[in-house]
């Protein structure tokens, strides 16, 4: 990382529990005692290359994040905003309120506890090499394209495929460009990286871990749990 710039992170944390079946939003859910979401952002609060964290959380939780930040004394964290609609919404209200000083911005999943200091640092470079850069891993399984009633159409050459994970790290004029783009033609893209794309821009792709799990269902938590154990020991 060039020693002038200065990194920032915003964590989405504006999900629900609709994947999970439960009536607690699913960042909220404890793993290994404590919040989700309370161990993603530590782990940012803890990396040397983040000068900034943003949340960005649903309306109904608000007051709760921000008791979060109190009572775990996050001292990067600069705003916790509410979020829009849909997700790409929500990412637009965290960038509207990075500091002026943030040249490195990264997005990532609230419920995406896994992430290292590692994947951290090399997503910074890409991201000032190539401008944009996405985490992910390789496709394990043969992937299938199908139509609307389930019948094969084509079968991809697995060596190709990524399963693409957050964080999505990009330099800040790129980002955005890319969402102001993005909103003002009404484009709705999957993810961070396929909003650049519309914009123009090309991403990197970089090596993830299959252990950044994004924890969506009772499974990811029932891993999750099983991959903190790991880390202890």
């Amino acid at each position: 990382m060039n020693s002038g710039s200065k990194a920032a992170v915003i964590i989405v944390a504006a999900g629900k529990g609709k994947r999970m079946g439960t009536q607690v939003s699913k960042q909220f859910l404890k793993l290994g005692g404590k919040e989700i979401l309370a161990h993603t952002v530590g782990r940012f609060e803890q990396f040397s290359k983040i000068q900034e964290i943003i949340l960005v959380t649903g309306q109904d939780n608000i007051e709760d994040v921000k008791a979060m930040v109190d009572d775990y004394g996050w001292k990067k964290v600069t705003a916790v905003v509410v979020g829009g609609k849909e997700r790409q919404d929500s990412v637009m209200c965290g960038l509207n309120v990075l500091s002026a000083k943030m040249d490195i911005v990264l997005i990532h999943d609230g419920v995406r506890p896994f992430v290292t200091e590692d994947m951290i640092e090399r997503s910074v470079d890409a991201a000032q090499k190539y401008g944009a850069c996405a985490l992910g891993v390789a496709a394990k399984d043969t992937m299938k394209v199908c139509d609307e009633n389930g019948i094969v159409l084509e079968t991809p050459n697995r060596s190709t495929l990524w399963h693409i994970q957050t964080p999505q790290t990009f330099r800040r004029e790129i980002i955005q460009h890319a969402y102001e783009k993005a909103q003002s033609e009404g484009f709705q893209g999957t993810d961070d990286a396929s909003v650049a794309e519309f914009a123009g821009s090309k991403i990197k792709v970089i090596q993830g871990s299959y252990q950044n799990i994004k924890i969506t269902t009772k499974e990811d938590l029932l891993v999750g749990t099983c991959f903190l154990e790991e880390e202890k020991e």
